[in-house]
């Protein structure tokens, strides 16, 4: 009966979950790390949140689930996790201005949180200790974007369509709002403006970072404007590619009929339409270091450590923030990145 009994209490020891500082952990062992993604059809962010999980194999135990690009499900997603007991939260929000309810609710039950690829406002970050931001100097984007567009436009004189020495030129934006999409905007233009181009707007219109949007609005300009369109800017690869798809029902990119496109992402199927003369050129968001760094810091977080640059493998500034730099992609080195 003795050993019967101590036999029995060997094996509740043995499936009963560890709990450690009153948060859950796997069977395992593992520090559990709960990540939403503000949508899972978004090409850079399955990009990111692959990474993430690689990051993540036979370290820990994450949950990686899809906002749908609905603030209020992502909401109720980081509700559960707290409820659940996660180590850490990594978050790549919906809304940005969303953040700070996210901090507070995480503040609460003290689990550490992680944001990726939208920033947080400055005054949300400053809330907590525990609060990090992993991504992208989104103003680096867009000066390269224009920087590949302005030496195209130095190297072939007859880019200048209507010979009047103005870069006449359409927008296809991101996101209203969202920090990327108004940087990348901004800085581009400013970098064809720093190369001493004259530049004119033609059409500016928002994309959502869609590529089957951003072959609407294209398809759009080009019939109210196409005659006087001479370079396409687009905040994202998906939206570029959407862009040249209406180019292409449009005659161009046959023969001689040459639209001088640029992307941000350098995903795979721009790469593949770099290749192929389409894209003129993207810049390199590079969502294999952001998902493996945001991962990286969630682990130490999880595991009750204070996060360094040191620990982590990348670069910690202002004792909050990881940014991984921007790579300019164009014809001449596009195979470096497939």
């Amino acid at each position: 009966m003795k050993k019967l009994t101590v036999g029995l209490l060997l094996s509740l020891v043995l499936v009963s979950p560890v709990f450690a500082n009153g948060q859950s952990e796997s069977s395992s062992g593992e520090p559990e790390i709960g990540c939403a993604i503000y949508k899972f059809d978004d090409t850079f962010m399955t990009n990111t949140r692959n990474a993430f999980a690689d990051a993540a194999e036979g370290k820990a135990k994450v949950n990686i689930v899809d906002s749908m690009n609905v603030q209020a499900t992502q909401n109720e997603k980081v509700d559960l996790f707290i409820t659940q007991g996660v180590d850490a939260l990594a978050l790549n929000p919906v809304d940005r201005a969303a953040a700070g309810v996210e901090i507070e609710k995480a503040m609460k039950a003290d689990i550490p949180v992680v944001f990726f690829n939208r920033q947080p406002f400055d005054e949300d970050m400053a809330k907590w200790d525990k609060v990090y931001y992993v991504g992208a100097k989104a103003e680096e984007s867009g000066t390269m974007s224009g920087q590949i567009v302005a030496d195209y436009w130095k190297s072939h004189p007859e880019a200048d369509k209507n010979g009047d020495g103005v870069l006449q030129y359409v927008m296809i934006k991101g996101e209203p709002g969202h920090q990327d999409a108004e940087l990348r905007t901004e800085y581009s233009i400013k970098a064809l403006q720093d190369n001493g181009i004259k530049v004119e707007k033609v059409a500016e219109d928002t994309g959502m970072w869609d590529r089957v949007k951003g072959q609407e609005k294209m398809a759009a300009f080009l019939t109210s404007k196409g005659d006087v369109i001479e370079a396409v800017f687009a905040n994202n690869d998906d939206m570029a590619l959407g862009a040249i798809e209406a180019l292409k029902a449009a005659g161009y990119f046959t023969g001689d009929k040459f639209m001088p496109v640029v992307g941000v992402d350098a995903t795979a199927p721009a790469l593949q339409a770099l290749k192929e003369g389409t894209l003129l050129g993207t810049v390199l968001n590079d969502a294999v270091n952001q998902g493996t760094a945001t991962f990286n810091i969630a682990y130490d977080l999880a595991m009750g450590k204070t996060p360094t640059s040191e620990s982590i493998g990348y670069e910690i500034t202002d004792g909050q923030y990881v940014w991984v730099p921007y790579q300019m992609v164009t014809k001449e080195n596009y195979q470096d990145f497939m």
